[in-house]
């Protein structure tokens, strides 16, 4: 990697646009950059980190990156044009910052942006040029990244050694120590490694203590299934932290527990087969029994049966005869229910005869005179009248027509009415319209003169209003200068004395550094100006003392002075611009117009706007309104015309209707006769038509019922003498109701069923074999079948608990066996992983030193950066000192392998880096820091790294090992390397005759290349 040119705009300390051409000030392998403190030194270094990574080396300074001194058009920007693996690369980068808006007033946030091109023989016009690579912040970083091989962290530590940094590398402890070089050469995986054995290890772990518990689990099961007159488990199970002898204990001690369970089930088989044939027996003997007492019962239970209906006989004989008698009247009950329902009829038939011919005598008309009528009278009339009132059904259509025809004749006259009004009035309202048409017209014209006169004042009062609002911010801004100007004034007094206090203090600091010097000297010690170890006359200091501390904070105070002074000045030069541009603003009579002059002349436009504009307002109106005239006279014209044709059309209408209902009067007052109309004619004829027919219907269902009666009578007669009886009061007097007679049929069938059954049931042989032996003795029985059941179910119950044993000791063997085969290879594979995780983390006793995976491959890498720093500090040091690794143990819990101690060739001595003074410190970490970027960059991948960049520390070295380092770093050039030295130190001015001067100003600091004779 080698830089070629750097470019800076608005960052940091530096407020416009800086350049730094490496290429020539690199061009003799080793320049300086030198300037004073905060003059912006280590910003060089942090705009090429921010270029290539688009962060800086220390992220606290990433919100820091604009130039708090540049204009706030300035975008910051920084653009490295570096070679990385044999490319030619230009990268920009710019910052999110933020930037005043394009439009309007305030900011806004200008978005990060990158861009990285290549320089190619062939830019794309067939020329040489820049091509665009890519705009993508991710796409651009991973190039880099991947062209450099390093991550930032990496860069900063090997390529800039950032101020102290490289220092603390050498003093770190183990620890401190891992972490740089986990970050420096990517050891995670390691880690990953280390993490990955601890994880495997607690999840076989945690598999093979679910196996065991799973397997003692599945032993307290067996030794619960066989019970507890099984083999107990003492001397089978092993302890419970014997993997050894776990699985082939436990299975041993099941298949003793499944053998003794086999030898009780078989007991228990044996005994079942005995109870079973016993109570296969008692249950026997107890059915014989119950079958004999139930026919000895049947038996009682027949006798007493045959008893008790013996009993009854008597009562049943009368009510066989009271049956027969009753079924031998049944025959004259049908002929006597018939006649009775025939009386029954006929009465209900006069009576209602009777109803209707009092009702038609109540009618009026010919109804009293109908009401003694016969029945072909009555016939007669209702077809009489019922012809009548199909007559009258045509009257009342013609009377309907009547009505109708009036209701016609009232709406045509209506019709007639509202046409000659309506016609009335569209005569009335076209005689004005000519009128009415011509004052519009007027108010049109005057409204339309208002519309332009409104315009012409709304440039007027736009223009009077502008200059009034600039009248008043000139008065405002003048008063605003009137109270800033003592103010200004002050801070330019105190600026100026806080430049002279400070140049006092100056003069009187360089004139007492004799003094301060001469304090310094010691006895026997050389003096670092002369160089004498001899002091004769040292200088005195002469009245009070000035301290650098005392220089700096007036320094401090003038640039606050002058800063505060230069911001009130600005302020008072912007106000006083800003007045000269409204009083120009305020009008070409003059700056100085009153505000109350051009306040009353706005005043008054704007009065005459609003009466122009109130005119004006009224033009839309008129026209609208000359609109709407002009299509209401087309509107009466039509209506007009229509109102009168339509008046002769309904004049015809009436004449006709007229014509109509005339005709129609004359029929209907004769189909009505002395009735108010037709309809009440009809409903009088329809109600005595409606009595007629029914008195007619009446007489003849009388004579009809009494017709029916006189046959039933005779019937009844006839009924019965046929069946024996002399008369039919004598045959009404045996009768029974159908239901009693078919309760006595019941009860003697009943009866002789009963009787029945009890002979069949004593006729039984069985039953009276029974009846002739001894009673049956159910209770002993009983008992005996009640012992012989209790034995079976004991017999039973052991039996099922001993196959219920076998099956479960059964099941936890195959669980015991399946459960074995699975945890050997666990508990093989465990004890594997369980040791490497050991090993790898540090813990176990084969690993003597206690280190871990990862610190060992960092030993390793440690090792390496020991041996090529050693071969620069044999040089710095004269051949006096060497760096070497140590692996010692750690004291208490911290691991070894990551020490670090220098060896002293002049005492023979080893001893801690920490021993080390100021100077020795500086050059053992120079040197560290130079073996870790060769070693690092080997491991990156053998970038060469062509441009190196070492931060202070030169203050600590006396002359000669100041040579010494210098010697160290001619050699870093030889080997076509550039460094550059970030340093105060005045001796390096002399020895470096390339250098950049970092220039620390009031409006920002600037870069600029010097050779030998500009130190």
């Amino acid at each position: 990697m080698r830089l070629h040119r750097l470019t800076v705009t608005a960052f940091g300390p530096f407020a416009g646009s800086e350049t730094v051409d490496f290429d020539a000030l690199a061009a003799g392998g080793l320049f300086l950059l030198r300037g004073a403190t905060g003059a912006g030194k280590s910003s060089v270094l942090d705009a090429v980190c921010f270029a290539l990574y688009g962060e800086t080396p220390n992220s606290r300074k990433a919100n820091r990156l604009r130039s708090d001194h540049a204009d706030p058009h300035r975008l910051t920007e920084v653009r490295l044009e570096v070679t990385l693996g044999g490319r030619r690369l230009q990268i920009t980068r710019l910052p999110e910052q933020r930037r005043p808006k394009k439009v309007g007033t305030g900011t806004t946030v200008e978005r990060p942006q990158t861009l990285l091109r290549e320089w190619a023989a062939d830019a794309g016009d067939g020329t040489p040029g820049w091509r665009a690579v890519s705009k993508s912040h991710q796409e651009a970083g991973e190039e880099v990244h991947r062209l450099i091989g390093m991550s930032r962290e990496q860069f900063c530590q090997v390529v800039l050694l950032p101020q102290g940094d490289f220092a603390r590398f050498l003093k770190a402890d183990s620890e401190e120590r891992a972490a740089l070089l986990r970050r420096l050469f990517d050891t995670g995986r390691f880690q990953h490694v280390e993490a990955w054995l601890a994880e495997q290890r607690r999840a076989q772990e945690a598999a093979v203590q679910a196996g065991r518990r799973r397997l003692r689990d599945l032993a307290s099961k067996a030794e619960q299934a066989a019970g507890p007159a099984a083999e107990p488990a003492e001397g089978w199970v092993p302890a419970e932290d014997d993997d050894a002898g776990l699985t082939a204990g436990v299975l041993g001690w099941a298949a003793v527990l499944r053998g003794d369970a086999a030898e009780r089930l078989t007991v228990a088989e044996a005994a079942l087969a005995g109870a079973e044939a016993a109570q296969r027996t008692a249950q026997g003997a107890r059915e014989a029994a119950e079958e004999l007492a139930a026919r000895q019962r049947r038996h009682r239970e027949a006798l007493r049966q045959a008893e008790r209906l013996a009993e009854f006989e008597p009562a049943l004989e009368r009510d066989r005869q009271r049956l027969a008698a009753a079924q031998a009247a049944v025959g004259v009950e049908a002929a006597l229910r018939l006649r009775e329902a025939a009386v029954d009829a006929h009465r209900r038939a006069r009576e209602t005869e009777r109803q209707h011919r009092e009702a038609l005598a109540r009618t009026g008309g010919e109804g009293p005179e109908l009401a003694g009528a016969g029945v072909d009278a009555l016939t007669e009339t209702e077809l009489r009248l019922r012809a009548e009132l199909v007559r009258l059904e045509a009257a009342r259509d013609d009377e309907r027509r009547c009505a109708e025809l009036a209701r016609e004749q009232r709406s045509a006259a209506a019709d007639r009415q509202r046409a000659e009004e309506l016609a009335e009035e569209a005569e009335d309202w076209l005689s004005e319209y000519e009128e009415r048409l011509g004052g519009l017209r007027e108010e049109q014209s005057g409204a339309r003169e208002a519309a332009a006169r409104v315009e012409q004042l709304d440039g007027r009062r736009a223009e009077s209003t502008g200059r009034l609002a600039a009248a008043r911010e000139r008065d405002g801004l003048r008063a605003e200068i009137a109270a800033a100007e003592p103010g200004v004034h002050a801070l330019r007094t105190a600026a100026l004395d806080a430049r002279e206090h400070g140049q006092d203090l100056r003069e009187r600091r360089l004139a007492g550094m004799a003094a301060e010097l001469a304090e310094r000297l010691r006895a026997g010690e050389a003096c670092r100006v002369c160089g004498s170890s001899e002091h004769p006359a040292p200088a005195e200091a002469v009245g009070g003392r000035v301290s650098a501390a005392d220089e700096e904070r007036a320094r401090r105070a003038q640039a606050a002075a002058e800063q505060a002074a230069a911001t009130a000045e600005q302020a008072l030069t912007s106000l006083r611009v800003r007045a000269a541009a409204a009083a120009g603003a305020a009008g070409p009579d003059g700056a100085d117009v009153p505000v109350e002059v051009l306040a009353r002349a706005l005043a008054e436009l704007a009065a005459e706007h609003r009466e122009a504009l109130r005119a004006a307002e009224a033009l839309g109106r008129v026209e609208q309104e000359i609109e709407r005239l002009s299509q209401d006279q087309t509107r009466r014209l039509a209506e007009l015309r229509e109102a009168r044709e339509r008046g002769a059309v309904l004049t015809d209408r009436l004449q006709a209707l007229d014509v109509e209902q005339l005709e129609l009067t004359g029929r209907v007052a004769a189909a009505r006769g002395e009735a108010a109309s037709v309809a009440d004619r009809a409903t009088v004829l329809e109600r005595l038509v409606e009595r007629v027919a029914a008195v007619s219907a009446a007489a003849r269902a009388g004579a009809q019922t009494l017709a029916r009666a006189t046959d039933a009578e005779d019937e009844l007669a006839k009924a019965a003498a046929a069946a024996g009886f002399p008369s039919a009061a004598e045959a009404l007097a045996v009768l029974l109701p159908r239901p009693e007679r078919e309760r006595l049929e019941a009860r003697l069938e009943r009866h002789r069923a009963e009787f029945a059954a009890v002979r069949r049931e004593l006729a039984l042989p069985e039953l009276a074999e029974a009846a002739a032996r001894p009673a049956a003795d159910l209770a002993a029985a009983s008992a005996a079948l009640a012992a012989a059941t209790d034995r079976l179910g004991r017999a039973h119950a052991d039996r099922a608990a001993a196959a219920e044993r076998c099956g479960a000791l059964a099941a936890i063997g195959r669980q015991l066996g399946a459960l074995a085969a699975e945890l050997g290879p666990a508990l093989a594979g465990y004890g594997r992983i369980n040791r490497l995780a050991a090993l790898a983390a540090g813990t176990s006793t084969e690993n003597r030193l206690r280190m871990r995976l990862e610190s060992y491959v960092l030993a390793a890498r440690l090792e390496q950066v020991a041996a090529a720093a050693s071969d620069r500090l044999v040089r710095m040091s004269g051949g006096r000192y060497t760096l070497v690794h140590s692996d010692d143990r750690g004291t208490g819990n911290k691991r070894s392998g990551l020490a670090l101690r220098v060896v002293d060739a002049w005492t023979g001595t080893e001893r801690d880096t920490a021993t080390l003074s100021g100077g020795e410190s500086f050059f053992a970490s120079l040197a560290l820091a130079l073996g870790l970027a060769d070693v690092v960059t080997d491991e990156a991948g053998g970038m060469p790294l062509d441009t190196l960049f070492i931060d202070e520390g030169f203050g600590t070295l006396d002359e000669q090992s100041l040579e010494e380092v210098m010697d160290v770093l001619d050699g870093l050039r030889e080997r076509d390397r550039a460094v550059g030295i970030v340093s105060h130190v005045a001796d390096l001015r002399s020895r470096i005759p390339a250098q950049l001067l970092v220039h620390k100003g009031r409006r920002g600091s600037t870069l600029a290349l010097a050779g030998r004779e500009d130190a």
